[in-house]
């Protein structure tokens, strides 16, 4: 066979892999090419529900594909990640986290059943919305200098409720800032501590903005400060809680998207694209910015960073604190 014959040859077969590697590229549908699953660690109505349901509604004006919303709340979140670590790792199946299933568990659980960080590839943060720190109408502080000032006067006596393992760490990472000992009382819901609050069982408490601000225009809360770098804009008179004189206290709840480690490279970068495309529009910065919250665009490196200063911020406060690991 002469070497011209074999480069013929050669050159035919190149051509013939080439376009059957077309073909079969041609006979793949662009992903998504069928309804996507987001599945929320939280029942309907809570911050994490409302940022997946704006997200599936832009997402699937985007691809044309429908978007399912299941929530499935219970035991710290565990329920939701199994089943998303159960489903075919194909992309279809996206884990809406927060900073409680995504970090506050990772400092709180001495066996976590799942590996926040291995078990998962990050797709995106979608919101991050500061704490306020609210007293009941009735107490004796005018801002939060007065109530710290009492908390130093009388350590371990100022008391304060918490709904949830992330704003339990939220106290004791203002008590590690402001250098003061109070007493974290358990509720089962941050509605309920709030409650308490308003009706004098409990000195203070963390919530989200939207939540605090309707008890506070009706004149069931006082509102101190807001544990944020800027204040916000449902609520310009209240101060951050540097200006308020506590510089350096900051505490944020947040959202972010995940899907399962095993997803592949292709179908996980794409979902990336089409999350980080909706945090940039200006009509989510508008949606978020009514709920007191700030939309969050940097892409999968950005959150994995993000997520991974939380954890040690969060492990620290739980070690200094000598929270009780469950």
């Amino acid at each position: 066979m002469t070497l011209t014959r074999r480069t013929l040859l050669a050159a035919g077969a190149a051509a013939a892999a080439l376009a059957t590697a077309s073909a079969n590229a041609q006979a793949q549908p662009a992903f998504p090419s069928r309804p996507l699953r987001f599945v929320v660690p939280f029942g309907p109505g809570s911050g994490t529900d409302t940022s997946a349901r704006y997200f599936a509604r832009q997402l699937q004006a985007l691809t044309g594909q429908p978007v399912v919303v299941e929530n499935k709340p219970g035991a710290n979140g565990f329920l939701a990640v199994r089943q998303v670590l159960a489903a075919p790792p194909d992309g279809y199946t996206v884990f809406i986290g927060s900073n409680s299933t995504l970090a506050v568990n990772a400092a709180l659980f001495r066996q976590l059943p799942y590996d926040p960080v291995a078990d998962f590839s990050p797709l995106t943060m979608m919101m991050r919305s500061p704490a306020m720190l609210a007293v009941g109408p009735a107490a004796p502080y005018a801002d939060l200098q007065g109530l710290l000032a009492k908390a130093r006067a009388e350590p371990g006596r100022i008391n304060f409720g918490a709904g949830s393992a992330g704003y339990q760490l939220m106290g004791e990472l203002l008590n590690d800032v402001a250098k003061v000992q109070t007493v974290h009382v358990p509720f089962k819901s941050a509605a309920e501590a709030i409650t308490a609050v308003a009706g004098g069982q409990v000195d203070y408490t963390f919530a989200e903005v939207t939540a605090v601000q309707e008890l506070a225009r009706g004149g069931r809360v006082k509102v101190l400060a807001v544990a944020a770098d800027r204040r916000v804009a449902v609520a310009p008179e209240v101060p951050t809680a540097a200006e308020a004189g506590l510089p350096g206290f900051e505490a944020y709840t947040w959202v972010g998207a995940m899907v399962a480690a095993r997803t592949p490279a292709a179908e996980t970068a794409r979902l990336a694209e089409l999350f980080t495309a909706v945090s940039r529009m200006d009509e989510t910065r508008a949606f978020y910015e009514r709920l007191g919250a700030t939309p969050m665009t940097g892409g999968p490196a950005q959150m994995r960073d993000f997520q991974q200063k939380e954890i040690a911020l969060w492990k620290r406060i739980v070690e200094q604190a000598k929270v009780p690991l469950q």
